[in-house]
């Protein structure tokens, strides 16, 4: 060892003069990396707003076809404005419809341990995608008929389009990454919560077992992923669901305790008495 780092040393001595040049290729390769990174950065971004522009143009399409569907076969004039009432109700069905995909990764805990990235703010298409949610939920009228300029419309038609987009996107990466962005030991640690939560939610579980299931759940997330409060609160309800009770025996109905009692049958007189008989008129 002593003999390579003198070696080097002496190396060094006398071809000092090629750190000059090997810096500036090391320069070099580091700003061709960050224009390379600047222009991925750029192509996403370019991306995420030609996708935008076709959602909205296809939420205004499919408003327009309705309309036509309604008013029948007639030829239509694609120049003419679409119906401020219909296009909102459009609006609000593809906006409620954003939601209730991404609640349903957001109160599923299995889905969330299978898929982190869609609750993980630090992933950059997440936080993108949960910017695009705050944008669209403050720029959404009270109602259909709310009175509304066509600029208001306008923005919030494209502030959908972008909620969508930006979910489709952060969750194909979701599901892209998985537990990936992990290390071998936290991989284990979802493995297993994981396979407690099968436990944890089984109705031929016991309650107990339910119950210490449903806590080592929570130990191993601990630090991994974060559950929020409607989540926690989804999965305590699976937890303590009533295990099915055992079917009791049936009532006695009416008629069977209303049974007739059986016929007696006469036993004969061990003396062979005979009953008495009611007295003759002697007249």
């Amino acid at each position: 060892m002593d003999e390579f780092i003198q070696g080097f040393w002496t190396f060094a001595g006398h071809y000092w003069w090629l750190v000059f040049p090997l810096m500036g290729m090391a320069g070099g390769v580091a700003k061709a990396w960050e224009r390379s990174s600047k222009r991925r950065h750029e192509r996403r971004l370019e991306t995420l707003r030609m996708k935008a522009q076709l959602k909205t143009a296809e939420i205004e399409a499919r408003a327009l076809g309705r309309e036509a569907k309604r008013h029948g076969p007639s030829v239509v004039d694609t120049t003419a404005p679409v119906s401020t009432d219909d296009l909102l109700t459009r609006l609000f069905a593809e906006h409620d419809e954003i939601t209730a995909r991404w609640l349903d990764y957001e109160l599923d805990v299995a889905k969330l341990i299978a898929f982190p990235a869609m609750s993980d703010g630090r992933q950059p298409l997440t936080a993108a995608f949960l910017r695009a949610k705050k944008t669209a939920d403050a720029l959404r009228p009270a109602s259909a008929d709310a009175p509304l300029s066509e600029h208001q419309i306008a923005e919030y038609l494209q502030a959908v389009g972008d909620y969508a987009v930006a979910f489709e996107i952060a969750e194909k990466d979701a599901r892209r990454l998985r537990d990936s962005t992990f290390t071998e030991a936290e991989r284990k640690r979802l493995d297993r919560a994981q396979q407690l939560l099968k436990v944890a939610v089984d109705e031929s579980a016991t309650q107990a077992e339910r119950n210490v299931a449903y806590k080592r759940v929570r130990e191993e997330l601990d630090g991994l992923i974060l559950l929020s409060d409607e989540a926690v609160t989804v999965l305590e309800k699976q937890v303590a669901r009533e295990l099915p009770a055992t079917p009791a025996a049936p009532a006695a109905t009416p008629e069977a305790q209303a049974e007739p009692e059986p016929e007696r049958i006469p036993v004969a007189d061990p003396l062979h008495r005979t009953p008495p008989q009611p007295p003759r008129d002697l007249a």
